[in-house]
């Protein structure tokens, strides 16, 4: 299948794998890039030289294409954009704030630059910065979330930009791969339904709490103060809606969640820990292989696209 998606990032399908943090690590990475898609290393808030081993650990493992989200806020974002340029790595995603500072030097050492974007406003702007391609990610999404849906979004992002995009938030199977494409897509990206991989390094708990999740399973905290997540309901977001509700102030809110992502990804703290996961989450129903998640994904996407061609 190619797309200007598939040309850009030299992959066999139009697939990426979200970075997530704590969880989109080596293994991982290697295991979507080996499968055809474009793995991710998530950079989240870890120092350069951690972030270094993780590149050269997915090279030991495949030879595919690959690439690294980084997280803007981080402090150690400048290291870790260093490290990208130093480890020769020809994909760079990036969240939670502008490349501006970045974008330059990545551009002349050939790598290929697609930031989140959750805005019209904001797509525009990467485009203007030289960014190759945008991930427009709806509220669907697990973890840090804009407002819009990506129904709404996406053919809007679509319009407004000459560049490609990759659609995120609420997709994890052929059927929404299709709507993304025709909303104007050329590319997704899937985060939940790649936690709940059997490459995934994390606790069995959070996968299986993935894989029990129904429906309306998914809470969004934090939007009193401006940082809106949605993550699945357990004691934990019960208790910080409560808080929220008494009006504390955004200082009281994070110390309740230090550390808490960490703690339910690692040792599996399903209760009192951050399981972070999209809407679709109600829709992944089994933990597989990369591969095969992959391969089912085309497979249903290439059924209905048929199907299409059938009502001409």
């Amino acid at each position: 299948m190619k797309t200007r998606v598939t040309e850009l990032l030299g992959v066999e399908y139009p697939i990426v794998q979200g970075g997530m943090a704590w969880v989109a690590e080596q293994h991982l990475a290697a295991a979507v890039s080996a499968a055809g898609g474009l793995g991710l290393i998530g950079g989240a808030s870890a120092p350069g030289e951690v972030v270094r081993n993780m590149i050269r650990d997915v090279r030991s493992m495949t030879d595919r294409p690959f690439g690294v989200n980084v997280m803007l806020m981080s402090p150690h974002a400048a290291d870790v954009a260093r490290v990208v340029l130093e480890e020769g790595v020809k994909v760079v995603t990036t969240g939670a704030g502008v490349p501006d500072k970045y974008i330059r030097d990545w551009k002349a050492a050939g790598v290929r630059v697609i930031p989140v974007v959750a805005s019209v406003a904001q797509a525009r702007l990467m485009e203007r910065l030289g960014a190759d391609a945008v991930v427009a990610e709806g509220t669907e999404s697990g973890g840090h979330i804009g407002e819009a849906t990506t129904m709404t979004l996406l053919p809007q992002v679509a319009d407004a930009v000459s560049i490609p995009v990759i659609a995120a938030g609420g997709i994890a199977d052929g059927r929404g791969m299709m709507a993304a494409f025709m909303l104007g897509a050329e590319g997704v990206q899937l985060g939940t339904r790649f936690v709940a991989s059997t490459e995934a390094v994390v606790a069995d708990a959070y996968k299986q709490r993935i894989v029990k999740a129904k429906d309306i399973d998914s809470a969004v905290t934090g939007r009193s103060h401006g940082h809106p997540v949605r993550c699945l309901r357990n004691d934990m977001t019960r208790e910080y809606a409560r808080l929220e509700e008494e009006g504390k102030s955004f200082e009281e809110l994070e110390y309740l969640t230090l550390g808490s992502l960490r703690r339910a990804v690692q040792e599996g703290d399903i209760k009192n820990g951050t399981v972070m996961a999209g809407q679709i989450a109600g829709l992944v129903k089994d933990v597989k292989p990369c591969a095969k998640i992959i391969r089912d994904m085309m497979n249903e996407f290439r059924a209905l696209a048929g199907k299409a061609a059938d009502y001409e």
